[in-house]
Parts: structure tokens; sequence; C-alpha cells
């Protein structure tokens, strides 16, 4: 028996290849509306804001296209895809499928110490809000509804939900200021269904609370008032 027979005993970490951390930067500021949807995207810009050349911008725009974020037109670039309503309201649909479900089996499940960290990031959200940190609030928003599906107790379901979690804050981001206070108010609702154990009403405020924020997204879409902030972009990706 040689070494080679054997499966290694651990992997040797190799470097994160540049194309990735520049998939990763650009889809970041898509995510935080700093690219808007639409928005032409410059393989040149791009390369200087992040500190890098042109290949590794060029080949991140395309694996960006694969995964929906991006849309590639011959003889005019690349451009920040535009998600259309039926996008948005499917994606947001499923959304409060899993959460519902992951509120009901949270409160089965989730421990004394797991319910204060809940408490924890609401307080987090509640604090950014009276600062107007958008950032913060959209990130806070995104571990607690996280969180939950985590403490669900059900692996699956977390998986699906990490899943669609990018997309779901690039609906939210520009929402968030509107959805405000009445959405930490939910949130804390949520909180205390858990604690009390109430499967139901947890889930009943889950569903209704994905729903107010399916539905803040797809009237301010339709009205055309979608107010788009900013959060500094990251200068590098090395």
């Amino acid at each position: 028996m040689t070494l080679s027979d054997n499966k290694p005993a651990r992997q040797i970490a190799r470097p994160v290849p540049l194309r990735q951390s520049v998939y990763e930067a650009i889809l970041d500021m898509i995510v935080e509306r700093t690219l808007r949807p639409g928005q032409h995207l410059v393989e040149n810009e791009l390369a200087v804001m992040l500190g890098v050349s042109r290949q590794p911008v060029r080949e991140a725009l395309q694996w960006l296209k694969n995964d929906g974020w991006v849309d590639l037109r011959p003889g005019h670039g690349a451009f920040v895809h535009a998600p259309t309503v039926t996008e948005a309201d499917q994606l947001l649909a499923v959304r409060a499928l899993l959460e519902t479900e992951s509120a009901r089996l949270a409160a089965m499940n989730a421990t004394a110490q797991e319910i204060s960290q809940l408490r924890d990031l609401c307080g987090q959200g509640v604090t950014a809000l009276k600062a107007d940190d958008l950032a913060s609030m959209v990130a806070a928003n995104a571990e607690l509804h996280a969180a939950v599906a985590q403490f669900s107790g059900n692996r699956v379901l977390v998986e699906l939900a990490a899943q669609v979690d990018r997309r779901v804050r690039w609906y939210y981001t520009p929402i968030a200021r509107q959805r405000g206070e009445q959405s930490w108010r939910e949130h804390a609702a949520l909180i205390d269904a858990i604690e009390a154990r109430d499967g139901d009403l947890a889930a009943q405020i889950m569903r209704d609370h994905t729903e107010h924020t399916r539905r803040a997204y797809l009237d301010g879409t339709a009205s055309g008032d979608e107010e788009i902030h900013e959060v500094e972009p990251r200068r590098s990706a090395r």
C-alpha cells in the first residue's frame, strides 16, 4: 500500500482565486444597491475601484451572469440585472414558505440562550433604525432571519433559506426605511411567540411579516418610488 492509496487526512487550504474575490465584491455592491439594477458595469471602472486588472473582473462578470445577477448584452456590455415583478414575487413567496415553517419549528426547538440571541439581534436592528444606519439595519434583519432558520433545528430549511438570503437582502434594502419601526415590532412579536413556545402564532406572525415585506417591495416597484440608498463600496478585492 502506498500513501496515494489512502484518502488524505486533511485538505491543504488554497488561496481564494482572485476572480472569486472580485465576484464577491461586485455581488456585495449589487446586493447593497451601490450598483443599481440596470446600471452599466464598465470593466475598467470596476478594475480601478477594486484595485485589480480587467481579467478577473471579466471572469467575475461572466459568473455573475451565470448566477442571474448580471445581464451581458452583445455590443453593449454588462448591466446589473433588473428583476421583473414576477421574479421578485416568486422569490419572496418562496421565502415566506421557508421562513414561516422555520418560525414554527424555532418555537419548538430554540433554547433560552438562542432566544436571547434573537433579542440581541432585534435590539441591534432597533439601534440601527434610530441611527438611520441602513447597512446595519439590513445586516441585522438578515442575521435575525438566518438565526430563526438556524434555531428551527431543520438543516434542510437552513440550507434553502441561505440560498435565497442574498436576493432577499437585495429586495429588502430599498424598502428597509419604509418598513422601519413596524418591521422591528413584528420581529419582537415573533420572538415573544417563539419564547412562549407557540408555534402556530410564530408561524402566523412570520407569514404576515414576510407578506408585508413582499407587498412593500412590489408596491414600491409598481409606483416607481423605490428609493435606493448607496452604501460605501469595498475598495479592494485583494
